[in-house]
């Protein structure tokens, strides 16, 4: 959904207003596009905006894993009210989508899907359910945390190819793993002074157990900034001056994560300042004046 209208609805969370321009553009489809396998996953529709409850519904994931993980949150409550609900969605997923009466199902081609008379894609179940993020508590997926030292920060400075405006450079972050223990959340070696160089595993299960492990997460716009939020772990998101449409760079915090603090650049590619920003955050919440040794992060005092 691109519609500017849209996008300024959902950040000034009026959400109503937003599921009716959601209901006008599915009005306007042509119902012969429908899963249009011409066109990419991400920009495929499936819903005919028709009602959930009482159907066997198919819940397709057709963007990305922090897309998944965002609307995740929506699942029990659609199994609530349809009569079935199976989620394809891609296997790297499946350890954290556990959720009563939700049947998960392989992202391919060679494992036939079960009979539905509802598809919808994952990111669709908010204006379909009529229901907010305030109505879904966090955390709604869990991990068992990772064996870490009191007071590690997560990093995670690289974004999807797409959109290489989201990334920071991993030289800028420096100074923050300099003074502070910190762990790579990025599959990819790194030089930074971080506990794990060789980087972040890929088995996302494993990912979650860092994330759940540290006392606060640092990243870009990515699916570790979900995953994050979606385990309530404090977490400092740099954004990019023209962000995502769920994230408001007029705002500090995020409607769709409450322990989410947001970092936005003031200008286009000024990563300076949203990292100043937070190493002054870091420096107040541990009490530091500089030129003094640095303390643990201390967990219950971020978000």
């Amino acid at each position: 959904m691109s519609d500017h209208g849209w996008t300024r609805a959902m950040r000034e969370e009026r959400y109503e207003d937003a599921w009716a321009i959601e209901q006008a553009v599915l009005a306007a489809r042509d119902p012969v596009t429908r899963d249009d396998p011409t066109l990419p996953y991400h920009r495929r529709w499936v819903w005919d905006g028709g009602a959930v409850d009482g159907r066997d519904v198919l819940v397709r994931c057709y963007h990305g894993l922090g897309d998944t993980l965002q609307f995740a949150r929506f699942l029990p409550v659609l199994a609530r009210r349809a009569r079935s609900v199976t989620v394809e969605t891609p296997a790297r997923l499946h350890t954290l989508l556990h959720f009563p009466d939700v049947a998960l199902a392989a992202f391919d081609e060679a494992h036939p899907l079960p009979r539905s008379d509802c598809d919808i894609e994952i990111t669709e179940l908010c204006a379909a359910l009529r229901c907010t993020p305030g109505d879904v508590p966090v955390p709604y997926v869990s991990a068992a945390p990772a064996p870490l030292p009191d007071g590690t920060i997560g990093l995670c400075w690289q974004a999807g190819d797409w959109d290489a405006d989201r990334w920071v450079p991993p030289a800028s972050l420096e100074p923050i793993a300099s003074r502070h223990r910190c762990v790579s959340l990025v599959s990819a070696p790194t030089t930074l002074p971080v506990i794990n160089p060789e980087g972040c595993p890929f088995d996302l299960a494993a990912t979650a157990a860092l994330v759940a492990g540290c006392a606060l997460v640092i990243t870009v716009d990515t699916m570790i900034a979900h995953l994050a939020g979606a385990l309530a772990r404090p977490t400092w998101l740099l954004l990019k001056a023209a962000p995502d449409w769920r994230w408001d760079p007029a705002r500090r915090d995020s409607a769709w994560y409450p322990h989410t603090r947001l970092y936005a650049q003031p200008t286009a590619g000024d990563w300076h300042t949203p990292l100043a920003m937070i190493a002054r955050d870091l420096d107040v919440i541990e009490g530091e004046d500089h030129g003094q040794p640095p303390q643990p992060v201390r967990a219950r005092v971020l978000g």
